[in-house]
């Protein structure tokens, strides 16, 4: 990014980044709303209307457009043009126009092209009878900035420096990202939290889902309630991504700088706001004349003073004159732009962010042998460094989360193998006179004290299966993850070959319970795991250093949706 001269116009650098960077965003949610703007004359044979979906944000500009193309009275056929411009979030109209058969808009103008080219994917699945969607040139531009109140950011080093994402993933700053499957704004923050924290093979890193597990827990449905808690002087306001634009319009609507805005010195995405032309069959004639008539009223001259005046930058990212002020709380500024995430970066990255945001409902099962009173590599024994990963993951699940605990080695609880420290059930909820959060945590620290015995893990791991199974939540992702260090060897035990048969005839593939099986150690028996994890659909993991096995729960966690498919 480039600091440039506050009184010059800014625009945008293109920097190519390896996979996973990012395009744009803006919009500010509002109500629906559906306006016509018809002329009318006695030369007309009836009315063509032409459906308009855009983004909320530049509903006003595109409305000045269609007044503009109403005035020139255009006709198609001898029917008189009617423009019907309706204000739709871009990421639901994505989700809708896959499948969308009956009267879909004919020019759809949302604030990023990755919904389009989303939604572009998705109807690609859907037949011929699909809608089909062509991405024209961008209207507009305005880079993805991180934004919050002035306390805020100067605590962060603005405005002497400009911010970096990753003050994002400080679990000291208090940030609030909007929902990425709902909001514009939360989508690109997902790209460039992705691409600082994704591996070269594409996969997520541990610490990409510990952040997304964190920020999640606090997600908001839109930007807008993160600029209302700053416009409201709120002490603990968050910091926030938005579009450089929404900070400009928050701004002039509070008539003061309530909201400043930093330019990641990284670089950001921008919201593109790309016409999108969808054609459907059947659709009537004469539509694709009027669409190509008012695409040209919105390249005109006067529609991009429009957004020139709204805040709006260039397609090629020139920031108009006049706003770059104090008042506005920005400055215009050359930006370096990310490479827009392709269609299947983008469904990659719902994939990862659906994962980790949906409800658990867990079993954690942990082995109490006498071998896990060894110790790591860093002087741990086995069962601390067990019980320190699940205290961390423990802390990160939101308080609807169920979660239980077990622990099992040889007669721990006569006729039983295994004996339950803390029932399932949400971390939130009050049990015995404090939060399950609180009694699991309580439970975790009894572990080592409970260290003896052999390793019991094949009837312990059926009668976690069974319990989960008969328990089972139809609206939540229901598992077992068990820890051991070694195989089984308790002789008055199920076998193993019994237990695969007996965990393959009672799963049921509509109440899932994938057994997530987690060897710690070069002692584990990861053949034996292996084969339990495949009967389930789960998957087993071998962790040989105390820092692994956070990795391995991170990554079960950041799998959950596709189990036991994947």
């Amino acid at each position: 990014m480039s600091a440039g001269n506050p009184n010059r116009p800014g625009r945008f650098r293109r920097v190519i980044l390896p996979i996973g960077a990012l395009l744009g965003v803006v919009a500010a949610a509002g109500v629906t709303v559906v306006a016509l703007r018809a002329t009318s004359g006695p030369e007309c044979k009836g009315t063509l209307p032409l459906k308009i979906a855009v983004t909320p944000a530049v509903e006003e500009v595109v409305r000045g457009a269609a007044d503009d193309y109403q005035a020139t009275q255009p006709m198609v056929d001898g029917k008189c043009v009617q423009v019907l411009v309706e204000a739709r979030g871009a990421a639901d109209v994505s989700h809708d126009l896959p499948t969308a058969q009956i009267n879909p808009p004919a020019l759809w103008i949302p604030d990023s092209s990755m919904w389009a080219a989303e939604s572009q994917r998705q109807a690609g699945d859907q037949g011929e009878d699909a809608p089909r969607l062509d991405i024209l040139d961008s209207l507009a531009a305005s880079p993805v900035v991180i934004a919050g109140s002035e306390p805020a950011l100067a605590a962060l080093g603005w405005p002497i420096s400009p911010v970096s994402w990753a003050k994002l993933l400080d679990p000291k700053v208090t940030v609030a990202l909007s929902d990425p499957t709902t909001s514009t704004e939360g989508l690109a923050t997902l790209a460039v939290i992705r691409a600082q924290l994704g591996n070269p093979d594409g996969s997520p890193k541990p610490e990409l889902i510990g952040a997304l597990l964190r920020v999640g827990r606090d997600a908001l449905p839109s930007v807008r309630d993160a600029f209302g808690k700053v416009v409201q002087g709120a002490e603990n306001a968050p910091v926030f991504t938005a579009s450089e634009q929404s900070v400009l319009a928050a701004n002039r609507a509070a008539g003061s700088r309530r909201v400043v805005a930093s330019y990641p010195k990284e670089g950001t995405v921008a919201f593109d706001y790309p016409i999108v032309r969808v054609t459907r069959t059947g659709e009537q004639a004469g539509i694709g004349e009027a669409a190509v008539g008012f695409e040209k009223a919105l390249r005109t001259e006067r529609t991009a003073q429009r957004f020139a005046e709204a805040g709006f930058r260039t397609p090629d990212g020139n920031a108009p004159d006049g706003w770059t002020n104090e008042k506005d709380g920005l400055r215009g500024d050359d930006v370096a732009v990310l490479k827009t995430p392709d269609p299947d970066q983008v469904s990659e990255l719902l994939r990862t962010w659906g994962a980790v945001s949906l409800d658990t409902r867990m079993l954690a099962v942990l082995d109490v042998s006498g071998s896990m009173a060894e110790k790591m590599s860093n002087g741990q024994t086995r069962v601390d460094a067990a019980k320190e990963a699940a205290l961390t993951a423990l802390a990160m699940l939101p308080d609807t989360s169920e979660i239980g605990l077990w622990a099992f080695s040889t007669d721990k609880k006569p006729p039983n193998d295994w004996i339950e420290l803390v029932p399932v059930g949400p971390l939130g909820e009050p049990i015995a006179g404090a939060t399950r959060r609180a009694q699991l945590q309580k439970g975790a620290g009894s572990l080592p004290a409970l260290v003896g015995g052999g390793t019991a893990l094949n009837d312990t791991a059926l009668a976690a299966f069974r319990h989960m199974q008969k328990t089972y939540e139809p609206s939540m992702i229901n598992s077992v993850t068990l820890f051991t260090d070694g195989s089984n060897d308790d002789i008055s035990s199920i076998d193993l070959p019994s237990l695969l048969a007996t965990l393959k005839k009672e799963a049921d593939p509509a109440r899932p319970v994938p057994l997530i099986m987690v060897g710690l150690g070069r002692d584990a028996d990861m053949d034996a795991l292996r084969q339990l994890a495949d009967a389930t659909g789960g998957k087993a993991y071998q962790a040989l250093e105390p820092e692994d096995i956070r990795g391995v729960l991170l990554d079960a966690i950041s799998q959950r949706r596709c189990r036991p498919s994947c």
